[in-house]
């Protein structure tokens, strides 16, 4: 009982407020320093593979010799149509899978993004297992141009050689699908949603031939020219849209089959030269949350992840001495390993940090991190909702026989305090310590309100506007955004001064809000989540204040992340245009259904510009 009585005194102490910006404090540095450490080998480990059924590089391939003559010819084929038109091409593909005695189909797909129609046709050919039943499939694909747009020629080539040789085979217990997609991004998505029956029919095609359910797709990017090129590793690229990751069965047994079996370097994240030191793993794993953390589409596979579809693409890099016989056994033995599967790829980990091909970091040790620093605003959150219904009153004058004054709405709290009166004796009298206030919700609830509303708007406009106007629009943006926090200050100071509590309050609504977010979209995508946590965290620290010395620096560091100053700045530093990045986002989000978008504009955004209004507030009270 005492130990209760103590901790509901010290709830009614005010010095009880100065500890929330210290435990936010804690937990950032706590956050970032936990996600430094996990390249480490006491917090990472070995890649292995649960599912015993893929028995990974454990038969015997035969993709060799006489193949070779045919994938040339074939490569040759795929030159030679590389100046035809999308028609002609079609239907030269379609001939070629046809004269496998395979089931063949097109699909024409349209798409309308920034201005731009995307429009292409894909080609796929079914086939038929010998011991399936049509209700199990994986796909191989060969996209015609890849991410780079690059005639994607050795890989096209190679999926048309694959789809002869695996005809002759009688081991097959799932279907497979050969799929020649117009482009990387939007042909494989538009034969996806079809395939799932999730499409616009006006826009896109149905699929007059299906099979089963797709248990792993597979894509090969090869774009050697028309006479070959010998490569020296292969860069596995698995990020899916929105951050979404395959099973980490299939990564490991794509390395497993290529590194042990076919003894062929794999890498992945773009790191070409990986001595799994401590500093190439951190890089490795930053890679690899920036690429997550935008959700973009990284190849052909990533159209499948929504899907519940695992996938990887195979791209080839550098100068060495593999050939296309070696990728060519590694996606046999690939295939051969996915026939095996008796049900969906579920045992090994969705949610993953890859800090080398054979070592990573599971949900479990690295989640904590983004919570951390969620967790933060919500500390802050807490500590503001109170501050906003606690006023301090001044000690009374010991001397006066008159009852201290209140407000109306307030509620004193006093204590029993000893003071000497002018004849020399001692007495007790009450001293208020705090007085709890009732809080003006209005002002600071319609502000978020309007807040969060006021983000549709640069959502719409990048999502909507032609390429040819988004370079204006984004510069516009940028001022308008940039000066928008200062004019709405003014404003407020004109019409509706804020009093403290109410700018207490709308950035105590803000901070839940962001943390709430933060914390639920780290379970989906940490890498999104903890990114924009560390680019907010001077939200938790900064006040309106009527010093100029504190607000002018505060305003300073908040308008410097801005979400738009920030995007500039990262085009900027990575040497991309940010017209190429805005029509990336916006066949993202009508093609792909990308909502990183979602969360720059109306979680990020709102929280930033509540957060710089009442700093701004502060320089006009």
């Amino acid at each position: 009982m005492a130990l209760i009585a103590t901790l509901l005194a010290l709830r009614k102490d005010a010095r009880i407020l100065k500890l929330p910006p210290y435990l936010s404090a804690i937990c950032i540095i706590v956050g970032v320093a936990w996600l430094l450490v996990l390249p480490l080998d006491e917090y990472s480990r070995n890649t292995y593979v649960s599912e015993n059924a893929l028995l990974p590089g454990q038969v015997h391939t035969y993709f060799t010799g006489s193949e070779h003559n045919i994938f040339r010819a074939y490569r040759h084929e795929v030159a030679g149509l590389a100046d035809r038109s999308v028609e002609e091409r079609t239907q030269r593909l379609s001939d070629i899978f046809r004269s496998s005695n395979l089931k063949v189909a097109t699909q024409r797909y349209s798409y309308q993004a920034a201005g731009r129609n995307i429009s292409n046709q894909n080609v796929y050919a079914v086939l038929q297992g010998p011991r399936a039943d049509a209700t199990e499939a994986i796909v191989l694909i060969g996209a015609w141009t890849n991410m780079d747009g690059q005639i994607n020629h050795s890989g096209v080539a190679l999926v048309l050689t694959l789809a002869r040789y695996f005809k002759r085979w009688s081991l097959w217990s799932k279907d497979v699908i050969f799929l020649v997609s117009g482009d990387s991004t939007s042909g494989p998505q538009a034969w996806v949603d079809a395939y799932h029956d999730s499409h616009n029919p006006d826009t896109i095609e149905s699929l007059s031939i299906k099979s089963g359910a797709l248990q792993g797709a597979v894509a090969v990017d090869y774009p050697a020219g028309p006479w070959g090129h010998r490569y020296d590793k292969l860069h596995i690229v698995y990020d899916g849209v929105n951050g979404q990751l395959p099973n980490l069965d299939l990564f490991n047994t794509a390395v497993n089959i290529a590194n042990g079996q076919m003894g062929i370097s794999c890498t992945l994240q773009r790191m070409w030269k990986h001595g799994d030191s401590y500093q190439e793993r951190l890089q490795t794993m930053l890679r690899g949350m920036i690429s997550q953390g935008l959700g973009h589409a990284s190849g052909p596979h990533s159209s499948f992840m929504p899907y519940h579809v695992d996938a990887i693409t195979l791209q080839t890099v550098g100068d060495g001495w593999h050939d296309e016989m070696g990728l060519g056994r590694t996606v046999e033995s690939l295939f051969r390993s996915l026939n095996n599967l008796l049900e969906h790829l579920h045992q090994s980990f969705f949610f993953y940090l890859l800090l080398h091909s054979k070592r990573f970091v599971s949900i479990g040790t690295y989640l904590p991190s983004a919570m951390l620093i969620a967790a933060n605003f919500s500390i802050t959150a807490i500590a503001l909702w109170v501050q906003s219904g606690r006023s301090t009153s001044p000690i009374p004058n010991p001397a006066s026989t008159s009852p201290p004054s209140t407000k109306a709405n307030e509620k004193p709290e006093t204590t029993m305090t000893a003071v000497k009166t002018p004849d020399g004796s001692t007495t007790l009298i009450p001293t208020p310590l705090l007085s709890i206030t009732e809080r003006a919700l209005f002002l600071p609830l319609s502000f978020i309100l309007f807040t969060h509303f006021l983000g549709l708007l640069p959502l719409y406009i990048f999502n909507n506007t032609p390429e040819p106007y988004l370079r204006l629009s984004f510069e516009t943006t940028l001022a308008l955004t940039t000066a928008l926090p200062l004019l709405i200050a003014r404003a407020l100071s004109l019409f509706h001064r804020p009093t403290h509590q109410e700018t207490t309050l709308i950035q105590c609504f803000s901070l839940l809000l962001l943390g709430m977010f933060l914390a639920a979209l780290a379970t989906l995508n940490f890498s999104l989540s903890f990114l924009i946590g560390i680019l907010t965290t001077p939200l938790s620290f900064v006040r309106a204040s009527r010093n100029r010395l504190v607000a002018l620096p505060a305003l300073g560091v908040l308008l410097a992340l801005n979400p738009v100053v920030v995007i500039r700045a990262a085009t900027v530093y990575w040497g991309k245009d940010v017209v190429e990045i805005l029509v990336q986002a916006a066949e993202g989000w009508h093609v792909w259904g990308l909502w990183t978008q979602v969360v720059v504009w109306l979680v990020w955004w709102p929280s930033w510009f509540a957060g710089a209004v009442v700093v701004g507030s502060g320089l006009f009270a």
